[in-house]
């Protein structure tokens, strides 16, 4: 007996308890979406579509082939917003948290594991953060709910207006974009919002609060917001999330909503500007978006939000590491700094192979996608993008996919909401000791 636990221990390590955990979250959840209470539909939805959903909510996406406030009852409604809270808090990190509230310890292994998936530096004081995580999302999405309470109170009562203030809370903060105003016009978002300024501040600080990382803010609140003595992580995702919010926005609001004025000019190229940091809600039509919109947009869902947070993506991090080297390279440095700090080479090395990985996934499945279906291929690229960086935009070609692009998406927004490191990492056999060096050679490159 005692050797079979010796084995399990060394078998499943942190990242593959991690990995069957959100596979395990994912099943419940299918089987739960496609029992005939959770839906309008007599006899119950199928299950590859019940997969679907629940994978999307899980992972945090938002890419859906049925419209969730019509297709859903209130039962199905509530498992998907339990399961966007699970998926976005992490699935052991909020089993760990209802064992530690009940008062009990917790040993050495689960510590480990938060480590892992929240992407902490060390592992003392990870119950402590994981408290600091767990009460800081349910204080900010009780926020939020406050703050989008007149609106959709306003819209539809009170018992179904603080329903969906807080869902859609919970949805924004998680960077989750499943929304309930299909009842007013299927698939339809937050469209009829974009002039809205309390709506659309609200659900843009939610995404930016979750898409930053409690690591950030843990950082920022533990410093008195004193830049200077903040970790060179936090100060990569502050300036790194400035520049990808403030360079899109110019983009959209000189060039792709000049149609437009006054404040809906703003605010539409503002919230266009943050949604695709995995987010996915949205108040335009990216059906009748411009190509160059388009390829902005892909470009910042791959990117996604900071490490140890809700969004996913390939990270802001990883973006600012590989621009920061090439800078590096260009200018014929040795070593590769930043706010007067060094970045170490494996971090680089691992920044290079989750680029070189993202970028073959994208136009792999931009392929088949774009065969499969007879579709072209920038609208199936942005469809594989926002599964790759669980962000859940669509140009409206979702729900007219085939059994096997839906599959491919869902094998997507699983490995986006993982991560490419911690898949590696969990399917990868234990390490191996190199004994020895290979005789090195010269290769031209460039």
């Amino acid at each position: 007996m005692l050797n079979v636990r010796i084995y399990i221990q060394d078998r499943l390590t942190s990242f593959r308890i991690i990995l069957l955990s959100f596979v395990f979250l994912i099943l419940t959840g299918a089987i739960l979406l496609s029992l005939p209470i959770a839906s309008t539909t007599e006899g119950g939805v199928p299950f590859l579509n019940a997969l679907f959903t629940s994978t999307s909510a899980a992972c945090v996406t938002g890419l859906v082939v049925y419209d969730t406030a019509t297709k859903w009852t209130l039962f199905g409604k509530i498992v998907i917003m339990i399961l966007i809270q699970i998926g976005g808090l992490g699935v052991v990190t909020a089993g760990v948290a209802i064992v530690t509230f009940t008062g009990k310890q917790v040993g050495l292994v689960p510590r480990i594991v938060i480590q892992d998936a929240v992407s902490a530096p060390q592992i003392g004081g990870v119950i402590r953060f994981m408290k600091f995580l767990v009460t800081g999302t349910f204080c900010i999405e009780a926020a939020g709910a406050l703050c989008l309470l007149p609106f959709f109170v306003g819209r539809f009562g009170l018992p179904r207006g603080a329903g969906y203030a807080v869902f859609h809370s919970v949805s924004a903060f998680c960077n989750a974009g499943f929304d309930l105003m299909g009842v007013e016009q299927q698939f339809s978002s937050l469209t009829s919002c974009a002039a809205n300024v309390t709506v659309n501040v609200t659900i843009m600080l939610l995404i930016i609060l979750g898409g930053a990382g409690f690591l950030t803010w843990n950082d920022l609140l533990k410093n008195r917001f004193r830049l200077r003595k903040l970790r060179l992580q936090t100060k990569l995702i502050l300036a790194s999330t400035a520049v990808l919010i403030l360079l899109p926005f110019l983009f959209f609001y000189f060039l792709e909503f000049r149609g437009y004025s006054g404040i809906e000019r703003l605010m539409l190229s503002l919230f266009q500007s943050v949604t695709p940091r995995t987010a996915g809600f949205n108040t335009f039509d990216y059906g009748q978006m411009s190509e160059n919109g388009w390829l902005i947009t892909i470009f910042l869902m791959i990117i996604g939000g900071a490490p140890g947070s809700t969004a996913g993506g390939m990270k802001v991090t990883t973006m600012a590491v590989l621009i920061i080297s090439a800078g590096a390279y260009l200018r014929r440095r040795t070593d590769v700094n930043c706010f007067r700090r060094r970045i170490d080479q494996d971090v680089i090395h691992n920044a290079i192979a989750l680029l070189t990985l993202y970028i073959f996934l994208l136009l792999g499945g931009t392929m088949l996608v774009s065969n499969i279906e007879g579709l072209p291929v920038l609208p199936s690229m942005f469809e594989c993008a926002s599964a790759l960086g669980t962000v859940g935009l669509t140009t409206g070609i979702t729900t007219g996919l085939s059994v096997f692009s839906r599959i491919l998406l869902i094998c997507f927004m699983f490995f986006g909401r993982i991560g490419g490191l911690t898949l590696g990492y969990a399917l990868a056999s234990s390490v191996r000791q190199n004994t020895g060096r290979l005789p090195a050679e010269n290769v031209s490159v460039g």
